[in-house]
């Protein structure tokens, strides 16, 4: 497998540094009752962390599950939240160490906004101006998702873990998903057509992008076109083939590999740029559990 480097390199080490703070977070008493858009907000959370996928695993950094939680930080919190710092990190044990964090921050740093920049960075610095650029992104994305997702929706996406399963069926994942690794080399170009209005491509020779992810299939969508390139495709770190986007036209949407499993498991799709000096690019994943 290509080697994992770029820009969530500089997220593994803004985790690090939350691990390192979490001894020092006030300690606060539980809340009333809950926090008003928790519900909406721990759906955004999860959406831009991992897809909303329990089983997403950072190879990097060891970030595991639909909120990306540091492997440092979990017997701690799941002690607090749950009672026992050995809990396993099953879907509802995810949910309810989650939402007593979220709940706790947000009695602390007063708004989601500031939540969300903790959630990254570890710090309580409340005053945005002071944030970087990267967390200003970030904290943007979530506040995107929680205000366009209503308590209902949030309520619904949630459902299927009240019962201790993860839920079933399609996802799609975004160019912009936080679960997808890059490389240097990948930048963001825009069209009316592409799901969401943009695709992350790159032209640099080895250029690569990795997702983590759990289900029994995965395909890749992207656009083609005569300007386009080539990329060699890896699953679980074995080359499988290669692609060529290459065609008469363009094409904004067009499903370029997929690969299907007898059964749900967790895998790593990978994605290489060949050096041709012509885009590869990616709108989206669609992942089938």
């Amino acid at each position: 497998m290509p080697e994992v480097s770029g820009r969530h390199r500089a997220v593994v080490v803004a985790m690090v540094a939350a691990a390192l703070v979490v001894s020092i977070l006030p300690s606060v008493a539980a809340s009333a009752g809950a926090p008003p858009g928790i519900d909406r907000f721990l759906y955004a959370l999860g959406q831009v962390e991992s897809g909303g996928n329990y089983y997403a695993l950072n190879p990097t950094s060891g970030a595991y599950g639909k909120y990306q939680i540091m492997p440092t930080n979990w017997p701690g919190w799941a002690l607090r939240y749950i009672g026992s710092s050995t809990a396993p990190q099953t879907p509802a044990n995810q949910e309810k160490v989650a939402r007593g964090k979220v709940t706790d921050l947000w009695i602390w740093l007063d708004t989601w906004p500031n939540v969300a920049h903790w959630w990254l960075t570890g710090s309580g610095e409340r005053n945005q101006a002071l944030w970087s650029s990267y967390s200003k992104t970030y904290v943007a994305r979530i506040m995107a998702i929680y205000n366009a997702t209503s308590d209902a929706q949030a309520g619904a996406a949630a459902t299927p873990i009240a019962v201790g399963v993860a839920s079933v069926g399609t996802r799609r994942i975004p160019e912009t998903n936080a679960g997808i690794i890059y490389s240097k080399g990948w930048a963001s170009a825009a069209h009316e057509s592409y799901a969401g209005g943009s695709v992350m491509y790159s032209e640099r020779d080895r250029a690569t992008a990795n997702y983590p992810f759990y289900a029994r299939s995965v395909a890749w969508v992207g656009p083609v076109g005569a300007t386009r390139g080539k990329a060699r495709i890896w699953i679980d770190g074995v080359a499988v083939g290669v692609v060529d986007l290459q065609r008469s036209s363009f094409k904004a949407r067009v499903t370029l590999f997929t690969k299907a499993w007898s059964r749900a498991g967790s895998h790593v799709l990978g994605i290489e740029v060949l050096g041709s000096g012509r885009p590869v690019a990616i709108d989206e994943f669609v992942i089938t559990r």
